[in-house]
């Protein structure tokens, strides 16, 4: 079933169905660094509050991944689940075909639980054991695990060879979390795990510093040009025409149904003339960020759009202008990207000073979007708060929007 329309922004916040929590979303790849899924996270009470009820935190996540259900081409949400919303089905309410029901590590595997285990998993669910110690009351779960999710912080290699062993002969998929530097990832890696979760892949970093491929270049011109007003059609159509891989992009997303036109469109210039001026910004941006982005980087292709989309968005909250910041989400995410440094970046593309302050994380008015939905990403709810009472916002529409937003770059970038 497709997504409805994208809603208006403006009224995004007023949503019935908005989110009244922050919920976080941190990718789970395979060993070539594909998009499997995400992890969903709610948000913890702070130091000092009372912790929230395990249950209605659950129901929460439950919710909120309600409402992207049709998000063909995300993976498999991994959801943390309580004892109770296992035993009672609510976790059914959730589709059994892209999602991985997490089984935490202080649920006792009694007979109950795993009557209800076995009654999900004949529906088509699959488990996960999360932060999972190989003791022997744990084997009843193991059985009917499909995924057992080994923390890299927490365990040593001795712990981690019990748990492998305890596993062997199954179909079990080893993921490994909390994966902070490449060499943690090796080491996961040649223990036979074969998904990965963690910073090191959520908090991109620029993995080297090397010079800008030719052909990129024709790639930061057009960003630049989509960054100028009034838009130069002619220019645009012509720097797009100049890459097979760009005309390719555009062709295929003007005609998806992300823009509900009525007819095919076979030419560059046509694809232009039909979507208008802020559509074909956004177009043809995201076929650039894809291009530079190749086939390798898919989390962080979709991490990209998502920060452009939310900081549009969040624009006139702040008295920002949406397309300059959308842009600027955009942007954000070249450096690892193109896995070089964003001097050099600056250097080659031609934007604002201020824009050109902000990408280099120096203080700007543009950067206050670009913070949030970093530590949003990063679940760092702390400075979420932070910035959101400073910049006199609501966390209900902060919130809104980031769903939004993550439903409109899947819609993107799952074009035809």
């Amino acid at each position: 079933m497709p997504l409805a329309p994208v809603e208006n922004p403006r009224n995004a916040a007023q949503s019935a169905s908005a989110p009244t929590r922050f919920v976080g979303r941190q990718p789970i790849v395979d060993e070539k660094g594909r998009l499997f899924g995400y992890e969903l996270l709610s948000r913890p009470k702070p130091a000092g509050v009372p912790p929230a009820d395990p249950e209605a935190a659950t129901r929460e996540i439950v919710d909120y991944w309600s409402m992207l259900l049709s998000n063909r081409g995300e993976g498999f949400a991994f959801v943390n689940c309580t004892r109770a919303t296992l035993v009672d089905g609510t976790v059914t309410l959730l589709p059994a075909s892209n999602t991985v029901l997490e089984i935490l590590e202080n649920i006792d595997p009694d007979p109950e639980l795993i009557r209800a285990c076995h009654a999900l998993r004949k529906q088509g669910y699959r488990f996960a054991l999360d932060d999972f110690s190989p003791l022997p009351d744990r084997a009843p779960l193991v059985e009917l695990a499909d995924f057992i999710k080994i923390d890299f912080l927490a365990s040593d290699a001795r712990t981690r060879r019990d748990i492998y062993s305890m596993a062997r002969g199954s179909r079990i998929r080893f993921l490994a979390e909390k994966i902070e530097t490449r060499e943690d990832r090796a080491i996961a890696l040649s223990e036979g795990c074969t998904l990965f979760q963690g910073y090191f892949f959520s908090r991109p970093v620029t993995i080297a510093s090397r010079a800008l491929p030719q052909n990129h270049f024709v790639c930061l011109r057009l960003l630049a040009a989509l960054n100028r007003h009034p838009t130069d059609l002619g220019e645009i159509e012509r720097l797009v025409l100049s890459d097979a891989s760009l005309t390719y992009r555009v062709l295929r997303l003007a005609n998806s149904a992300l823009y509900g036109l009525t007819a095919s469109v076979t030419t560059v210039r046509g694809a232009l003339l039909m979507i208008g001026d802020d559509a074909v910004r956004r177009m043809v941006s995201v076929a650039v960020a894809g291009t530079l982005a190749g086939d390798r980087s898919t989390p962080l292709l979709s991490m990209a759009v998502v920060r452009a989309r939310f900081c549009e968005l969040l624009a006139p909250r702040i008295g920002a202008a949406p397309d300059e910041l959308y842009l600027l989400g955009l942007l954000s995410l070249l450096d690892v990207l193109l896995e070089t440094s964003i001097e050099r970046i600056l250097e080659a593309l031609p934007i604002g000073p201020q824009m050109k302050s902000a990408l280099a994380g120096k203080p700007s008015h543009q950067l206050c979007p670009l913070n949030l939905i970093r530590c949003l990403e990063n679940c760092d709810w702390t400075q979420c708060e932070a910035i959101v009472r400073s910049a006199g916002l609501s966390e209900d529409a902060v919130a809104a929007l980031y769903l939004e937003a993550v439903r409109w770059a899947s819609t993107t970038l799952q074009a035809p």
